[in-house]
């Protein structure tokens, strides 16, 4: 310390000065990193989800990585999709060029299911990949299985290797069913051909397969171990003593040195299958970064690196706290000038009444954000539900802007009140009314041993439902279409009346306007979505109504309106087969036994499918809806054959669009029964053995 005291140099000319003095160490010896993935209920942000088709599915029951949408369990099928999850860290796998260096061993398994649609083909198939960053090429569906494309397809620079399973056969490929390696091609190097077969040929019946990927980097040697199991939950069974395919494979030189591992996977044209991945574990040898350390200085270094350390992140906070009271003042000021605006809330005030947003108080969660109960103590106790949008960006406030606008000028004793807002270092809360018998769906579809709704209760929450409706479409300033009625987003009162919510879709249409068109794509939930609204993003009061339909159907059936019955991919069509064969009221909710008037139940079932007919204006206005629940008026003829939806011409101009937004993308509801079921475990038997 004395050098120190008799050379005083500014900070950062000694912390290079001390730089440049230190020695490398030599490199330490390899180390072992280890990834375990029992599920991916937790630590999926060390995951990265690459290409807008890959998530994860947390589902109860399935807990799973979704390479690519779930065309299972998605109407209609979205043609070539495709999507890459890899770990977020890459891992050096090589020291220097030196041939006769020690490449990283690595060793993984994972449990995968590729089930198909009945109606469709299987295709195209999934991947494991060693990939040099987290880039997903343009148009690598199909037959490209998310790793090339048909311009990079075998060249050098791809950097990549990858163990193919590969379910549809393209012009380069054995078969539709083999396991292959891939070095920069999906041209494989080496196929094995596989019995029984990857994707089940019965749909109701899915197949879960183990693998095991080991690469020995001494000998430059790559295996691939296959076995089936019947069940998802069932314990992962012993590795095969035989690989099914094995190769001489140098990593050095064709992959990156860094590299990162995980998955891709892809469809095709008409081609669907669930490319999922139901658990991972993998060990990877790397070789850690080198280390500078200078022993006479080794006081010296951390003091700099504290004191420069202290200094940037004293001018971080201040910039940022400059930033967020800039945009604070602006945000408040905007909200402020809002007709009608209702209380502002501090943040602080907020905070204290949810637990600092606990976990125990949370109430739901959504593509928007998560609500939490929250209890008021300066306003006597108050119970409220407080939204926190979940997106701090410039997205998240038009999400905010167009919740608010909307949700703080309407008056209906069926809509969910607002109290009031809060915006505050970025974080975006909306308060509302808190409901104590939460949401409808919680009742419909809850716990086995709760008490179900009576047949009153039923009929007055969808007599609310469609008077809210009612009042959105015809008796507010402007027309409100909401694009998101559901159960979920139908709360309960103390006394079960029903209060419908969630704004976060709805969109307000000038008088001149009859339909709203999204920019990217249609937002909504399977079974809910009107057939028009599916295939041309238009959404209008009666898409609307065709929600209300599947509500209504949903009340009296206790089914969901995605759930598949028999050969019926949709509850609409099971209840429409039921009115042709004459055994309609077979399709109501066993749980209300002899609790319901047939007549009452009949006429909210045929009023089920008016709202569901295909042809929009065949559907009931919300004004006749309310009639006819009442009885008042009959209502409309039902054919027993439902008909077919035909596709319109659709030319959009000006007329037809009220706005361009971003939205959430569609959310669909994906049962646990795809994960189920399968036949008994057993090694996977190649048709050509290699050694």
């Amino acid at each position: 310390m004395g050098v120190l005291a008799a050379n005083p140099i500014p900070a950062v000319g000694l912390l290079f000065s001390l730089l440049a003095a230190a020695t490398p160490l030599v490199s330490a010896k390899l180390k072992n990193y280890t990834i375990t993935y029992d599920d991916f209920k937790s630590d999926t942000h060390k995951l990265r989800f690459i290409g807008n088709d890959s998530s994860v599915n947390l589902t109860p029951g399935v807990d799973a990585l979704q390479l690519t949408l779930d065309e299972v369990n998605t109407f209609p099928l979205s043609n070539n999709n495709t999507g890459r999850i890899l770990y977020h860290r890459p891992f050096k796998l090589w020291e220097g060029q030196n041939d006769s260096d020690r490449v990283a061993s690595f060793s993984t398994s994972f449990l995968v299911n590729l089930n198909r649609d009945g109606n469709s083909t299987a295709g195209e198939g999934l991947t494991f990949v060693v990939a040099p960053d987290h880039n997903l090429p343009p148009n690598s569906f199909g037959g490209y299985l998310g790793l090339t494309n048909a311009t990079t397809d075998g060249h050098a620079l791809n950097q990549i290797i990858a163990i193919e399973l590969d379910t549809f056969k393209e012009y380069w490929d054995p078969d539709s069913n083999h396991v292959g390696l891939n070095i920069n091609s999906v041209i494989s190097n080496k196929t094995t051909s596989l019995i029984p077969e990857l994707v089940s040929p019965n749909a109701t019946t899915d197949y879960f397969f183990n693998l095991w990927i080991e690469y020995d980097g001494i000998n430059k040697f790559i295996a691939v171990y296959m076995a089936q199991q019947e069940l998802k939950t069932d314990p992962q069974p012993p590795r095969p003593a035989n690989p099914i395919l094995a190769s001489y494979l140098e990593l050095r030189g064709v992959v990156s040195q860094n590299s990162y591992f995980g998955f891709s996977a892809s469809t095709g044209n008409n081609s669907a299958e669930l490319n999922c991945v139901l658990r991972w574990y993998m060990t990877v040898e790397y070789y850690p970064d080198e280390k500078w350390v200078k022993i006479g200085l080794i006081v010296g270094i951390p003091t700099v690196l504290v004191l420069l350390t202290a200094l940037v992140v004293l001018v971080y906070y201040f910039r940022k706290r400059w930033l967020w009271q800039r945009t604070d003042r602006q945000m408040s000021g905007k909200v402020k000038s809002m007709p009608g605006m209702p209380r502002e809330y501090q943040y602080r005030e907020l905070q204290k009444a949810t637990n600092n947003f606990n976990e125990t108080r949370k109430l739901g969660q959504g593509g928007y954000g998560v609500v939490y109960k929250g209890v008021l103590a300066n306003q006597k106790g108050l119970e409220v539900a407080v939204k926190m949008f979940s997106r701090e960006s410039l997205k998240g406030q038009d999400d905010f802007f167009q919740e608010l606008t909307i949700i703080n000028q309407l008056r209906h004793k069926y809509l969910v009140p607002l109290q009031g807002w809060c915006h505050n270092h970025g974080k975006l809360l909306l308060v509302y009314d808190y409901m104590p018998n939460g949401s409808l769906d919680k009742h419909l579809f809850g716990d086995a041993n709760s008490t179900p709704l009576s047949w009153n209760l039923r009929r007055k929450i969808i007599t609310g439902v469609a008077s809210a409706l009612h009042y959105l479409h015809n008796e507010y300033q402007k027309r409100v279409v909401h694009r998101d009625v559901k159960a979920s987003n139908i709360m309960l009162d103390a006394e079960f009346n029903a209060k419908l919510g969630d704004f976060g879709l709805a969109r307000a249409l000038d008088y001149e306007k009859t339909s709203y068109i999204e920019a990217n794509g249609v937002a909504g939930t399977r079974g809910y979505m009107a057939p028009e609204y599916v295939f041309t993003g238009k959404a209008t009061e009666q898409s609307d109504v065709y929600a209300f339909g599947a509500v209504l159907l949903e009340v009296v059936c206790g089914r969901r309106p995605g759930t598949k019955i028999g050969p019926y991919l949709l509850l609409v069509d099971w209840v429409w087969a039921l009115h042709r064969e004459g055994q309609l009221l077979e399709a109501v909710d066993n749980r209300l036994g002899e609790n319901n008037v047939a007549e009452e139940v009949q006429r909210f079932l045929l009023l089920g499918l008016a709202c569901s007919h295909p042809t929009t204006s065949e559907r009931p206005k919300t004004q006749e809806i309310v009639q006819m629940l009442s009885g008042s008026v009959p209502v409309p003829y039902v054919p027993p054959f439902k008909p077919a939806y035909i596709s319109p011409s659709v030319a959009m101009g000006d007329e037809d669009i009220s706005s361009l937004a971003t939205t959430t993308d569609t959310t669909c509801h994906t049962t646990a029964d795809h994960y189920g079921s399968g036949s008994a475990p057993a090694a996977i038997n190649p048709e050509i053995q290699h050694p």
